[in-house]
């Protein structure tokens, strides 16, 4: 089942309610930014401060939200009775806002804190990542898909953000 906005709202306010420190992004991080839905989306990506992850866990296990998948110690998936999923990336946030997220064989990914910002969700305004950030987020690591590339497309068209390889070569 697709993660519709209401979904993404209803998140937000349970782990706000919880202190959660939660960013928005991948697609509906685009969206945000956008400021209007641009495609189905099958999950809900989230950077998450690391301290939080207990609080997290414990909001949406409320909601039916079960452990799916480890990907690393830094990144996991949660997905509920219904399908949806919630892929949460934890960081450490420094003193001064830069947001380091840990990658094992790897340097560090570090998110200066300019990177962060707000966008809307259906009328409200939600915390995510710049789409700098974003275009920064999906440029390396992994082989993106069509929905990487038509949320990158995306990012350039409405707001003109420049298009990083491999975005940049097709």
């Amino acid at each position: 089942m697709p993660f519709g906005a209401a979904d993404v709202l209803d998140v937000f306010d349970r782990l706000t309610a919880a202190g959660v420190d939660a960013r928005l992004c991948g697609g509906w991080g685009v969206d945000a930014l956008i400021g209007e839905r641009t495609r189905p989306h099958e999950d809900l990506d989230l950077w998450v401060r690391i301290e939080h992850d207990g609080a997290l866990r414990v909001t949406l296990g409320a909601q039916g939200f079960g452990l799916l998948r480890v990907d690393s110690p830094w990144n996991y998936v949660l997905v509920d009775g219904r399908g949806r999923q919630v892929d949460v990336h934890l960081v450490h946030v420094q003193v001064d806002g830069t947001a380091v997220y840990d990658v094992e064989d790897d340097e560090p990914y570090v998110m200066p804190a300019d990177r962060f910002t707000t966008g809307v969700i259906a009328g409200r305004v939600v915390p995510c990542v710049t789409a700098e950030q974003q275009m920064l987020d999906h440029a390396g690591g992994y082989e993106p898909g069509e929905t990487d590339r038509a949320d990158m497309r995306a990012l350039k068209e409405r707001l003109g953000t420049p298009l990083l390889p491999p975005y940049g070569q097709h």
